[in-house]
């Protein structure tokens, strides 16, 4: 088994697609962040988030082999294709680990450090080891772990918390159930197969509509924070509000559907313009700032 692994295996570990956002918010919330830092570090401190969160990603695929093989979307993965064994990513897993947060902790500061060591263990035993299993909430209380990279990002530069990096937190915390549950209504039979209480499991697909629109709301409330705050300028705030907007239609419209497919659908829908829609609004933030640097909007 352990003769078929590949290099492209081990890099599947990291969860790539999943990367890909955590290393742009983290991106984003050094940018923005007070201060300055140098460039060579900066790279090195996105680079250093980046491993943890592949880190990550390899302890949670280590942990949920089993029902990573009942899953369709899941099947494929390294470790229940039999390319790469389970102890083999847990010893991948644990020494990027201790690596990244290392790193970032002698090329930044140890606030930063913290959080991404923070982050992991969130994500992979508070998240991945017990509350994924265990509770409906699972991803309310999980998607914690994904909206710490801005604020490691910020605290990279400036050694702090802040209410700004915390506000960048609190959007991706609640963007994260709407993402999901859109995903679950569509992929239920997998979860309920993996027997993992996904929410339309758990409370039916008429509560989960509720929630998502629910939480769309106070997304699209959440998102205006920056403006508030005053860390945004025109561009971001036009952006907030246009996309905000946006969501919650399709959030409302995907409320109002009830027959099968329809729905499914429209959950899809909504699954996929979450995709584009973090990346836009944190893609706004950042050229608001880097437009006022260089005194457009002074």
């Amino acid at each position: 088994m352990t003769g078929e692994a590949r290099v492209e295996d081990y890099l599947a570990l990291l969860k790539p697609n999943v990367m890909q956002l955590v290393v742009f918010t983290a991106i984003v919330g050094l940018v923005v962040a007070p201060g300055g830092i140098h460039p060579v570090i900066g790279v090195i401190a996105i680079v250093c988030i980046a491993i943890g969160a592949g880190a990550s990603g390899a302890l949670n695929m280590w942990y949920d082999a089993d029902i990573d093989a009942i899953m369709s979307r899941t099947a494929n993965r390294p470790i229940p294709a039999g390319r790469i064994t389970g102890g083999e990513a847990l010893v991948f897993g644990l020494v990027l680990s201790v690596f990244s947060v290392a790193l970032l902790g002698l090329a930044t500061n140890w606030v930063a450090a913290g959080l991404l060591a923070f982050t992991i263990f969130f994500y992979a035993v508070i998240y991945t080891m017990w509350l994924k299993r265990s509770t409906p909430q699972n991803i309310v209380i999980g998607g914690a772990a994904g909206a710490f990279p801005p604020m490691v990002g910020w605290a990279a530069v400036s050694g702090t918390i802040t209410m700004e990096s915390v506000a960048l937190f609190l959007i991706i915390f609640l963007w994260t159930p709407p993402h999901f549950w859109a995903l679950a209504l569509y992929k239920q039979s997998d979860y309920g197969a993996a027997g993992v209480p996904m929410m339309p499991n758990v409370a039916g697909e008429a509560s989960t509509k509720f929630q998502i629109l629910a939480y769309t709301a106070l997304l699209a409330v959440s998102s205006l924070l920056p403006s508030w705050l005053g860390f945004a300028g025109p561009i971001y705030s036009v952006v907030a509000v246009i996309t905000g907007a946006s969501f919650l239609f399709l959030a409302w419209r995907l409320y109002r559907t009830n027959e099968d497919v329809p729905m499914r659908k429209a959950a899809r829908v909504v699954f996929n313009y979450s995709l584009s829609y973090l990346f836009v609004l944190f893609f706004a933030l950042l050229a608001d700032n880097l437009l006022a640097r260089f005194g457009m909007f002074a």
